[in-house]
């Protein structure tokens, strides 16, 4: 028999909440309320992030990392206090590697909208009466940019030698390029796209309803209620976890075979079913479901070429030396949308192919080959 899933026995939210241990966070606040792109705006706007190495006088050596959608600022180091996981580009980030720390001046922030320490869902809201919960408001990849080209200002960074993203965070670093051409040095593309599809929204979609047909969800406002809705949360990651993998791979990994121990035919599980139960435990203890409508949301609306003219008009402001790479074994992001980045770009020669057997998630673990275009746009 399979016992009860660790999503029914965690906490509320996974979100870092003031008074945790900050570990290598910094954080920027900003000095006036963020203009929405719906409309509106947001007031006391911060962002956590974290850094690497050490800015050039001349600020000339700035590298920009974006993370995809359940990542957060800590792409480099150990797991430890206020960082329940090591940091998610531990290869690619230090000295001697890809971003090498001796040269470059590597920043990683927190997505706005996110739960590991920027201003979110789970963050308190200015009134002082609690979290922001479901009174946050839409979010798209634009003003998320528009924060952290705030925390650029303030750190000094008018240009960045490289902006580098992959997922969501690739979305972000499409925008940095459109809305801010000026400021970026160059562009690393990962397994993204110009603009969300269909297919993308649909699967996107039914983790939306997930969390929040899930009883704990309470409209969005269940900070502080002592019951969230993880359960939904664990099932939107199921359903994700299944799009971010290929399916030869977790054919070779798992095929039929049931888990030690249990046997599916009396309530018992297959050992892909408990592939999945670990990471919506892993990720439950770790993330906040607001965070995650927040940002899906935005991903959601993800359209570079929204009231620009479309993708043509809107891609061919990108004057910066631009790869666009892709996974060949990737079913959420497909290379043909990197084709589509890659012609529409007038920096961009041809798409690079990323060899794995891993699925989308290939650009978080082929560190090899990612690194490799790193260092052809670095030099």
């Amino acid at each position: 028999m399979s016992t009860v899933p660790a999503t029914e026995r965690v906490p509320v939210t996974g979100a870092w909440r003031e008074g945790d241990p900050p570990g290598r966070r910094q954080w920027w606040t900003a000095d006036s309320p963020l203009p929405l792109d719906a409309g509106g705006e947001l007031p006391g706007v911060r962002l956590a992030f974290e850094t690497w190495g050490r800015l050039a006088p001349d600020a000339s050596n700035a590298v920009l990392v974006l993370h995809a959608l359940t990542g957060d600022s800590h792409a480099a180091g150990p797991a430890g206090p206020g960082h329940p996981s090591p940091g998610w580009w531990d290869e690619l980030v230090g000295p001697g590697r890809a971003l090498d720390t001796d040269r470059w001046f590597v920043v990683a922030p927190n997505v706005l909208g996110g739960c590991q320490g920027s201003t979110g869902p789970a963050a308190p809201h200015p009134d002082g009466r609690g979290a922001w919960g479901g009174a946050f408001p839409f979010l798209t990849q634009r003003d998320q940019v528009a924060a952290e080209a705030g925390l650029a200002d303030a750190l000094g960074i008018a240009r960045w030698a490289l902006v580098v993203g992959g997922s969501m965070g690739g979305m972000r670093a499409v925008e940095w390029a459109v809305s801010y051409p000026e400021r970026a040095g160059a562009l690393l593309l990962l397994a993204t796209t110009a603009a969300a599809s269909a297919e993308q929204i649909a699967w996107a979609g039914i983790q939306l309803h997930a969390i929040r047909a899930d009883p704990h969800w309470q409209g969005g406002t269940y900070h502080g209620t002592g019951r969230g809705p993880v359960v939904g949360l664990g099932l939107a990651r199921r359903l994700a976890q299944v799009t971010y993998r290929s399916e030869p791979e977790l054919t070779a990994r798992f095929g039929r075979s049931p888990q030690d121990a249990e046997d599916p035919w009396r309530s018992g599980r297959y050992q892909v079913e408990s592939y999945l139960d670990h990471h919506a435990a892993k990720l439950v203890s770790r993330f906040d479901a607001g965070s995650y409508v927040v940002l899906t949301e935005a991903m959601n609306a993800h359209d570079a070429g929204r009231g620009r003219g479309g993708l043509r008009a809107a891609l061919a402001r990108v004057g910066a030396p631009t790869l666009v790479a892709g996974v060949d074994s990737d079913r959420l992001y497909p290379l043909a949308q990197q084709r589509e980045l890659a012609a529409l770009i007038p920096g961009a020669d041809r798409v690079r192919v990323v060899h794995s057997p891993y699925g989308h998630d290939g650009f978080l673990i082929e560190t090899e080959q990612v690194g490799l275009l790193m260092r052809e746009l670095l030099g």
